[in-house]
């Protein structure tokens, strides 16, 4: 075979394996779009961040006079993301864990027989829905919250109020993939949700702060990017202070998402539908 053969025969696979690629992604964005329970997580995410910013931006205006010094107006700004990231959790789990409970996975597998194909597209499908989603939601409950805390707000252009936009929108994002690696381990909606709400997402938000604890607690996945979201005290606090530093803390978190897909894969590649 010639070199000419041989390099249009490789052009000609990579337009094949990107055409598949597409299909794929576009397969998986007809099920986000179709599948109600899955798709109306996503504006709920934003109404109940947006709406939780709003509330404790009010509430924080209230008390803030006499420690102006001491006071941070992006700890307002994100710490209603602690309970509005649940909705997007839960997304991530219905993206994967609704195909286990509906049988429908054994179709998508038939129609994708490369397991690694279809589960790549189907990650890197949430992962732009879940970007998509968290840059509009942060952006919105930073400025609401900015406006209810009136004189005591800050703006985008304040020192550290951009990197901890980014690292909200990086957190949100990275958080919904983390969900989908852990629902195709366990190839259960029911069996994730129990798992993750509960113990990653709403215990460690007490077990964190608890000193004996947290020298475990402050590495779970949702405690990670605490830091660079201003959502700890300061370095060297017994209770609320963190043993790292901002991107430490995201680098931490991009391993947990990183172990969790592979784990997924693994799962996904050597069980049956």
């Amino acid at each position: 075979m010639s070199a000419t053969s041989t390099r249009v025969t490789a052009e000609g696979r990579a337009t094949v394996s990107a055409a598949s690629a597409w299909a794929v992604v576009t397969a998986e964005w007809t099920k986000i779009r179709t599948v109600r329970s899955t798709f109306w997580t996503l504006p709920l995410t934003f109404v109940l961040s947006v709406g939780l910013g709003h509330l404790i931006g009010l509430s924080f205006a209230d008390g803030v006079s006499g420690r102006e010094e001491t006071f941070d107006p992006l700890f307002a700004a994100f710490y209603g993301l602690t309970l509005g990231q649940l909705p997007l959790v839960a997304f991530g789990v219905l993206l994967v864990g609704a195909e286990y409970t509906s049988g429908t996975i054994r179709a998508s597998l038939a129609a994708v027989p490369r397991r690694g194909l279809f589960y790549g597209g189907k990650a890197f499908t949430g992962l732009l829905t879940a970007l998509a989603v968290s840059v509009v939601t942060v952006v919105a409950t930073f400025l609401v919250s900015q406006a209810a805390l009136g004189r005591y707000g800050t703006s985008l252009g304040a020192e550290g109020a951009l990197p901890a936009v980014v690292a909200a929108c990086l957190y949100l994002t990275l958080i919904c993939v983390f969900a989908m690696g852990v629902a195709t381990m366990l190839r259960s909606s029911t069996l994730s949700l129990g798992v993750l709400l509960p113990v990653f997402f709403l215990g460690s938000q007490g077990l964190g702060n608890v000193p004996g604890l947290k020298v475990v607690t402050q590495y779970l996945p949702d405690q990670v990017a605490a830091v660079a979201m201003h959502l700890t005290g300061p370095a060297g606090d017994p209770r609320f202070g963190r043993d790292y530093g901002a991107w430490t803390g995201m680098g931490i978190l991009v391993l947990w998402v990183v172990a969790a897909l592979v784990g997924g894969y693994l799962v996904l590649r050597r069980r049956d539908a």
